[in-house]
């Protein structure tokens, strides 16, 4: 590419002022400053310090290059190549949703109750998954998805991340599949399924619905496709007592947790996330098992 070559402090600048009128100010220095950490090998406050340095040309090169993708929308998170989630860096591609902070609520409840064995329906890059199994080394899990090239990033992180030999992959559209591949049964499940509807779905912003798998995000519909399985296939495949949590989008807290309800759950509840939004539908399969009631 070889561009004029400038300074880091410089090229922050430009950067920033180049971004701002297409992902907003706000995020636009955050971004200008880690493409510029990721092409250098500089961590932040190392590049406050180099701010009077020339950038090398060969990491200006790339930086120049990662910032021309980002100006076409395609997230950071692809651009960079991993993604941070609950303390830990995942590998990302556009094969897989790109973990996001919202889904942390999960983890927080998951992590207030016992359990030994998890089941992730849909996990993507494993991100829920792998950091249950890496916050409790006593547990192994079992983790499923439709898409082949998904569960090659989730195998990926799983060993990243050192958990691979407690946890099972498994390709599998919903519960199908499931029973066979792990014929013991459950004390959590948890998912992250496509829950956008198709109303919604089509005002989300292009690094979205350009960037991401369109099936991980929405089913069609009102979207809760996902959640109606989920709720059907818990009474095989839970232990009583077992938790399900799932994670939800913010006006569908009374429909799933009417589905749940009507599944035969107890201690059904609408748990918010850190921005006190409807996050996670919990429910208890009955201690007496499905059907006691």
């Amino acid at each position: 590419m070889n561009v004029p070559q400038v300074t880091h402090g410089a090229w922050l600048i430009a950067a920033r002022a180049r971004l701002a009128p297409v992902i907003g100010a706000e995020d636009a220095g955050r971004e200008a400053r880690m493409i510029l950490g990721h092409a250098t090998g500089l961590v932040p406050a190392r590049l406050s310090v180099a701010a009077a340095d020339p950038v090398p040309q060969e990491a200006q090169d790339r930086a120049e290059a990662m910032l021309a993708r980002r100006m076409a929308r395609e997230p950071l998170a692809q651009i960079l190549g991993h993604w941070a989630f609950y303390g830990r860096d995942f590998t990302v591609t556009r094969d897989t949703l790109t973990p996001r902070p919202d889904t942390e609520a999960l983890i927080d409840l998951a992590l207030a109750q016992p359990w030994r064995r998890v089941l992730d329906l849909g996990t993507g890059t494993g991100a829920i998954a792998v950091t249950l199994l890496a916050e409790r080394p006593e547990a192994s899990g079992l983790a499923s998805d439709i898409c082949p090239a998904a569960l090659d990033v989730a195998r990926r992180n799983a060993a990243r991340h050192g958990v691979a030999e407690r946890l099972d992959l498994v390709q599998a559209d919903w519960w199908t599949g499931i029973a066979q591949a792990a014929p013991g049964r459950f004390d959590l499940v948890v998912s992250n399924p496509p829950y956008v509807s198709a109303a919604d779905y089509a005002g989300l912003a292009p690094e979205i619905t350009l960037w991401e798998p369109r099936g991980a995000l929405t089913p069609g519909g009102d979207g809760l496709a996902a959640y109606r399985v989920i709720a059907q296939g818990l009474g095989a495949q839970l232990v009583p007592g077992a938790l399900c949590l799932v994670e939800i989008g913010a006006d569908q807290g009374q429909a799933v947790a009417g589905l749940f309800d009507a599944a035969g759950l107890d201690d059904v509840t609408v748990h918010p996330d850190i921005n006190g939004k409807p996050r996670v539908v919990a429910g208890r399969s009955p201690i007496g098992g499905f059907g006691a009631k």
